[in-house]
């Protein structure tokens, strides 16, 4: 797999601040580090993980953001935002339910998802141009 393209970290401040803005929340970055840490995990597992494709890479980014945390408000809306904007930014379009997104992503923050579950959703409700 040729390197994704990444993103930046001044691009998810950004859409937390337009979900924000959009579906209600306190605004601010509860731990900067902890940003950090979610933003750099999908690199990391690039780097240094084995057989990883595009949907472990989108599930890295949505852990990674939902259960660490790092925003005041609005975690697990950025999180999966996030990777569906990876996933775009990367050829592939999510295109699941919002009522099974919503499930997903609840089931994730609750602890009763894995990040490997995680990634076989991404890859069941992903589609790439033809």
């Amino acid at each position: 797999m040729k390197e994704p393209a990444w993103l930046l970290p001044e691009v998810v401040i950004s859409v937390h601040q337009m979900l924000l803005a959009e579906h209600g929340g306190t605004s601010g970055i509860r731990d900067e580090a902890i940003l950090d840490s979610a933003l750099n995990r999908p690199q990391q597992l690039f780097t240094y993980g084995t057989k990883v494709s595009i949907f472990d890479l989108a599930s890295s980014y949505c852990y990674g953001l939902a259960k660490n945390h790092p925003f005041v408000d609005g975690n697990k809306r950025v999180a999966l935002t996030i990777a569906a904007i990876f996933l775009e930014m990367n050829g592939y379009s999510l295109n699941a339910p919002e009522a099974d997104a919503a499930v997903t992503i609840e089931q994730l923050a609750a602890g009763n998802l894995t990040e490997t579950e995680l990634a076989n959703w991404f890859t069941e409700w992903s589609i790439s141009p033809a």
